[in-house]
C-alpha cells in the first residue's frame, strides 16, 4: 500500500503533505512510528518525492482549528515555516478540513493564523518577533549588530526569532548573496552562538520597500524561499532604519510581502506575511 501525498510550493520552497485520512489510518494501525525517517525518505530528491519539508495535518487540537507537524528534509522538526504554513493553509481549506478562510493553527512556535484571500494569495499573522537572546536562543546578549567570525570573514548580523532562530546579515550591492549563503551559511548555522542552530539570511536593501534575499535554512540548506527568513530580515531592517514598514522581499523563487508596524523602540507588534501557495501534484508514493 502506497502513501498518498500532495506536493505544494510557495515561491519554489516545496513541501510534501501527507493525506489526512492516510495519517489517521496510519495512527490506528501503528504505521507511523518514525515520522522523522519518513520525512527523510519522502523529501529525498532522488529516491522520494523531493521536497524541502514534510507536513502532516492533525485535527485533535483543544484551542485551535487545526494543527500541523512539520519536519525538515533532514528529518529534524522545525517550530515554524512561513512558506509551508501558506501551503498548509490552502491545502486544509481546499480539503475542507477547516470550514472558514481565516483560522488558527497549532504549531511548535505557538498559534499561527493564516487567511485565504480572494485573489488566491495567503496572508499569515506570523505573531511577534522574538528579540530576547535567551528566547531565540542566542548566547551573546547583544543580538543586534553582533559580529560573528567564520572561516576568513567577519559578518555583522542580527539575531531574531520568528518562532525559529535567524541570523540576518546585510550585504553590499555587489555581493553575490547566494554564493555567500552556500559558502558561509552551513558554518553560521552551527555556530556556538546558536545552541539550536540557526537559519542564515544574506540580504541586500534595494529600496525603502524592497529587499533581495538568499537563505541557508537550518536542517535543509539552500532553498528558493524562506518565509520566516523574509519576516526576520524585514524586522531587522526596520529596527536598523533601513526600510519602511511594508516591504516586498524578493527571493530566488519569488516574492513575498511583509508588513510590520513596529520599530526598535516598540517591537510588540505582529508580523504579517502575504504570498502564493501552489499545487504541484498529488500522487501515491509506492
Amino acid at each position: 500500500m502506497g502513501v498518498k501525498i500532495t506536493k505544494m510550493q510557495g515561491c519554489g520552497n516545496d513541501f510534501v503533505i501527507m493525506d489526512y485520512e492516510e495519517y489517521k489510518l496510519g495512527l490506528e494501525n501503528d504505521k507511523w512510528e518514525n515520522m522523522s525517517q519518513a520525512a527523510k525518505v519522502l523529501c529525498d530528491r532522488n529516491f522520494g518525492a523531493g521536497a524541502d519539508g514534510f507536513i502532516i495535518p492533525y485535527a485533535n487540537t483543544e484551542n485551535t482549528d487545526i494543527g500541523w507537524f512539520f519536519y525538515n528534509s533532514d528529518g529534524t522538526t522545525a517550530q515554524m515555516c512561513g512558506n509551508g504554513i501558506r501551503c498548509f493553509a490552502k491545502y486544509v481549506y481546499d480539503k475542507k478540513l477547516v470550514d472558514k478562510k481565516e483560522f488558527t493553527v497549532n504549531t511548535l512556535a505557538g498559534v499561527i493564523t493564516p487567511k485565504i484571500l480572494d485573489d488566491g494569495l495567503v496572508r499569515v499573522n506570523m505573531s511577534k518577533p522574538v528579540l530576547e537572546p535567551e528566547k531565540i536562543p542566542f548566547v551573546p546578549s547583544n543580538n543586534i549588530g553582533y559580529k560573528i567570525s567564520v572561516k576568513d570573514r567577519i559578518f555583522e548580523g542580527n539575531a531574531i526569532s520568528m518562532g525559529n532562530p535567524h541570523f540576518v546579515i546585510y550585504t553590499e550591492q555587489d555581493d553575490d548573496t547566494m554564493a555567500l549563503a552556500k559558502e558561509y551559511g552551513p558554518m553560521i548555522e552551527k555556530s556556538a552562538e546558536f545552541p539550536e542552530k540557526t537559519n542564515v539570511e544574506f540580504a541586500k536593501i534595494k529600496a525603502e520597500d524592497k529587499i533581495e534575499l538568499s537563505v541557508w535554512e537550518r536542517g535543509c540548506g539552500i532553498t528558493l524561499a524562506c518565509g520566516t527568513g523574509a519576516c526576520a530580515t524585514t524586522v531587522a531592517a526596520i529596527i536598523n532604519g533601513l526600510v519602511e514598514h511594508s516591504v516586498n522581499v524578493k527571493l530566488p523563487g519569488g516574492t513575498v510581502h511583509i508588513d510590520w508596524p513596529g520599530n526598535k523602540y516598540d517591537t510588540a507588534h505582529d508580523v504579517y506575511m502575504t504570498g502564493p501557495a501552489k499545487y504541484v501534484y498529488t500522487a501515491e508514493l509506492l
